[in-house]
């Protein structure tokens, strides 16, 4: 029998970072549960760990993750005395500076084509997440490379642009699940050879680069909606949509990035960094974008204010929104596409708002903003945030105690999700007959028939 060797470098970190062996199984499981994974990880496996068995799939990965964020470090797999990835699973991928940004764009893009099982289960990466924002210009800066091909001008990329304002609007109607796999190849074919070919001024130049960086921020939200996490964040990291907005010089786009890099962060309740990156897209916006996108930022920022008990900091911050919001409406702005992601800024900032008074625990006032929030988007065109936002304003109108009033505005939720392909969708409604469980079990009569509806609905739509 081969005897084992100690992995002394493992035991170092962990005795560093002051974690119990069951503090460090659960949290692996939490980490993975973030990537849409479910392991069964406990203290003996971790124990095994430290004795040289060597971790299974993706987990060296999560452990890895767990440590950084303990450690307040980029912990890698070398580190923890694991080795290297498989041959051709570079983890490191979007989550660093050292490459072009089309070129990084290209091999996610190709990875997520694929199906690369360690890029789609990757985690969420606080370390990458804290890289110095001031180095993203360096990043910016290789994008400037070009290696030749046809001479593009205004209209070569408003074509682009429209293509990709076509998958923005199907992604909302249908989900992010819809189209992926042919948007992401879009991005990496047309999109890319786009941006490394030539270009008639400096002008079209930056048009290309920002409709590049819009197409980044796609595919990440897509990833997003599919509920893989690492794998947003590196479409939206520093060296892809950020970078490429930043070299575009297109004013507030490279801050917009920033706004949803916040908002996956406390989405994800890692409010470590979601208020610092907020303050920076909201500083890069101010004086430099019209009224109502300056609302979304505000709101944003108001959010993350929420997030980290800054109560009368996140009000100011609403009013403040909604204040930019009206004035932005009675001069009719014109707003970006890239800033219409989704939709209307008057129904986002309502969206958000609620979100505001959600973690500020006002229930009444955020249930009344979800719905304001639903009001404002044409139902046909945005139906997959306008079904989570009925199913946040019904968890709220629970929470008060109105069952039968919330048990109507679940119903309303399920109608919208009809040919939506979305996980968060599907976890909505699993959340939502969780709800419902205390309610059943009184024999509340229109509990118990909105659960059998989410039953047969779950049961039609397998992740």
């Amino acid at each position: 029998m081969t005897q084992r060797t100690a992995n002394h470098q493992l035991k170092k970190l962990i005795d560093e970072s002051g974690m119990a062996y069951d503090a460090v199984a659960r949290a692996v499981r939490a980490v993975a549960s973030e990537s849409g994974q479910l392991l069964g990880t406990n203290r003996s496996a971790v124990h095994h760990w430290i004795k040289g068995a060597e971790p299974s799939g993706l987990t060296p990965g999560y452990l890895a993750e767990v440590l950084s964020r303990r450690l307040g470090r980029w912990i890698t797999r070398e580190d923890l005395g694991l080795g290297s990835p498989a041959s051709g699973e570079d983890e490191s991928i979007g989550l660093t500076l050292d490459f072009d940004p089309i070129e990084t764009l290209t091999a996610i893009g190709e990875a997520d084509v694929n199906r690369r099982r360690f890029l789609a289960a990757s985690a969420f990466s606080l370390a990458a997440t804290a890289l110095p924002l001031e180095t993203v210009q360096e990043a910016a800066a290789r994008s400037r490379t070009i290696s030749g091909g046809a001479v593009a001008g205004h209209a070569d990329v408003a074509a682009v642009r429209d293509m990709v304002k076509l998958f923005m609007d199907m992604d909302e109607k249908h989900g992010g699940a819809h189209g992926r796999s042919a948007f992401v190849q879009y991005l990496v074919t047309d999109i890319a050879s786009l941006c490394r070919g030539r270009f008639a001024d400096e002008q079209v130049r930056a048009e290309a680069l920002s409709v590049a960086s819009a197409g980044a921020h796609l595919a990440g939200w897509k990833a997003y909606d599919s509920g893989e996490q690492g794998l947003a964040q590196r479409y939206y990291m520093q060296s892809l949509a950020l970078a490429l907005a930043r070299a575009s010089g297109v004013p507030g786009q490279d801050g917009f990035v920033m706004r949803t890099m916040s908002q996956q962060g406390m989405k994800l309740h890692r409010a470590e960094h979601c208020l610092a990156l907020a303050e920076s897209g909201w500083a890069k916006a101010k004086g430099q974008v019209d009224a109502q996108v300056e609302a979304l930022f505000a709101v944003t920022h108001a959010h993350a204010l929420a997030k980290t008990g800054q109560r009368q900091a996140a009000l100011a911050g609403v009013d403040h929104a909604h204040t930019a919001l009206a004035a932005g409406m009675r001069t009719g702005d014109e707003v970006p596409f890239w800033a219409l992601v989704w939709g209307p800024p008057a129904a986002t900032v309502h969206s958000r708002s609620a979100k505001v008074f959600e973690t500020l625990g006002d229930r009444g006032n955020s249930a009344r903003s979800y719905a304001t929030a639903v009001a404002s988007r044409p139902g046909a065109t945005y139906a997959r945030i306008i079904a989570l936002d009925l199913v946040a304003e019904a968890e709220q109108q629970a929470k008060q105690g109105s069952i039968e009033q919330a048990c109507t505005t679940w119903d309303r939720a399920i109608d919208t999700m009809a040919g939506v392909k979305s996980t968060r969708t599907l976890k909505a409604v699993r959340s939502l007959r969780s709800d419902l469980r205390p309610y059943r079990s009184r024999g509340v009569r229109v509990a118990a028939e909105l659960d059998e509806r989410a039953r047969r609905f779950l049961a039609a739509h397998p992740r």
